[in-house]
């Protein structure tokens, strides 16, 4: 059986029925004949767990019409394709000592669970994005940062030394489609600290080079304004924090302080092993989303508490009838 009919046959119940069922309604949101278009957002360290293995097939079968994203998944999607030989894996990551951990600083790594990403990358990065951040900023033209990593992906140098085949990169997928990618908080990253480290010292000109928050939040705006013209919007959710609550707070911004009225999100699921809290956002039931104006009553809601690294690739896999 494939992996679409294994689901089917054995996810019956818990968090193995809620996968499944979130996954059915995923794919019925395209279907029938006001079909939907689709928010993916990215937390925790999805692009060094390689999930572009399956978001971008499902971005290249327009099964995502964009995504929000950390700083940090957008560049380390980058890092893995130019240095995926060069990773170490950790099998032993929770038996580590103190001393564990200072060994592989002292030898280059930055540890991610059992993945451990070479330093040399960042700075063979940072060398090839300094001459782009220099000219914009001295030309007062802002771009996304999403846009600097489209650049890196049209070096040539940079295309000779691939490690991994280019059609496993989502930002390349997202690229090659053009859908939007945003990514608050950039300053929350290893290339957003060298920025600002840069700006710092003066060899970076001043913070124009690259889009604040809130201008991407009003591109955010144009995006949806225009997309709920067109049909419904749903909203699957990797994770929590500023990923999630960015670009799902678009709603309520345009109902609320643009006094518009449009749809509220059409689709919610959220996989995420955080627990519901005092204050949490990330382990915050669906339900809460109503009295923020963000889901309706009778949207679909789904709430997976499993590790994302495996249920979101048995989602898109059924998505896409694998």
């Amino acid at each position: 059986m494939n992996v679409s009919q294994f689901l089917e046959r054995h996810f019956r119940h818990f968090n193995a029925r809620e996968t499944l069922a979130a996954a059915k309604a995923y794919k019925d949101f395209f279907e029938g004949d006001n079909p939907g278009t689709m928010m993916v957002t990215l937390a925790g360290a999805m692009s060094t767990g390689e999930l572009g293995l399956s978001l971008a097939e499902m971005i290249r079968q327009g099964k995502v019409h964009a995504i929000t994203c950390t700083a940090a998944n957008l560049e380390e999607d980058i890092f893995n394709l130019i240095a995926h030989d060069e990773y170490r894996i950790v099998e032993n990551w929770r038996a580590l000592s103190a001393d564990d951990e200072q060994s592989l600083l002292d030898a280059g790594f930055n540890r991610v669970t059992d993945t451990c990403i070479p330093e040399t990358v960042m700075r063979h990065i940072e060398s090839k994005l300094l001459g782009y951040w220099q000219t914009h900023a001295a030309s007062g033209d802002s771009l996304m940062p999403c846009e600097y990593m489209f650049m890196l992906l049209d070096d040539e140098e940079l295309k000779q030394h691939y490690q991994i085949p280019r059609e496993d990169s989502w930002v390349a997928a997202a690229k090659d489609v053009g859908i939007p990618i945003f990514t608050p908080g950039f300053e929350d990253s290893t290339l957003g600290n060298i920025f600002a480290a840069r700006v710092y010292e003066g060899v970076v000109d001043n913070h124009g080079a690259v889009v604040t928050g809130t201008a991407q939040m009003e591109r955010l705006i144009g995006w949806y304004l225009e997309q709920s013209a067109i049909g419904p919007i749903g909203f699957f959710q990797i994770g929590g924090g500023i990923a999630g609550d960015f670009p799902i707070c678009v709603v309520p911004l345009i109902r609320q302080d643009l006094q518009k009225d449009i749809p509220l999100w059409a689709y919610f699921c959220q996989i995420s092993d955080a627990v519901t809290s005092y204050g949490g956002y990330s382990g915050a039931v669906p339900n809460e989303k109503i009295t923020w104006e963000k889901l309706s009553v009778e949207c679909p809601k789904f709430m997976i508490q499993s590790d994302a690294s495996i249920v979101a690739p048995l989602v898109f896999a059924y998505v896409l009838g694998w």
